[in-house]
């Protein structure tokens, strides 16, 4: 019966560290997949497949300013104010040849400040 009893703990312990593993890990992956975005106040004139208009976005508020030719799905743009956005990144397999080959979803809206 002791042996039964001490197999029992040694197993409960196993599947508890394996779990608490696996909570870390997905954390982790799934923070490794988030960007933020600093959405600038207004389009900028771009060329895709055709003549469009582009969000001007940066990573960092030291960053350049850079045409962002996607969108991000959630997302509502207004011009006259500036966002900064908690972004999640997904690869796309088999890409469409004019698209992206990642998706971007809204994870969070930090901020919104009117320009």
């Amino acid at each position: 019966m002791k042996n039964i009893t001490t197999l029992l703990k040694v197993l409960f312990s196993a599947v508890f560290i394996l779990v608490l593993a696996q909570c870390t890990a997905t954390t982790s992956a799934s923070s490794e997949n988030e960007k933020t975005f600093i959405v600038g106040p207004e389009t900028a004139d771009c060329t895709g497949v055709a003549p469009m208009k582009c969000l001007q976005v940066k990573e960092n508020s030291s960053g350049e300013w850079t045409n962002f030719y996607s969108n991000i799905e959630g997302f509502t743009y207004e011009p006259g104010y500036e966002y900064v956005l908690k972004v999640k990144t997904e690869k796309i397999e088999n890409p469409p040849a004019d698209g992206s080959s990642i998706k971007y979803t809204l994870v969070k809206q930090v901020s919104k400040t009117k320009k």
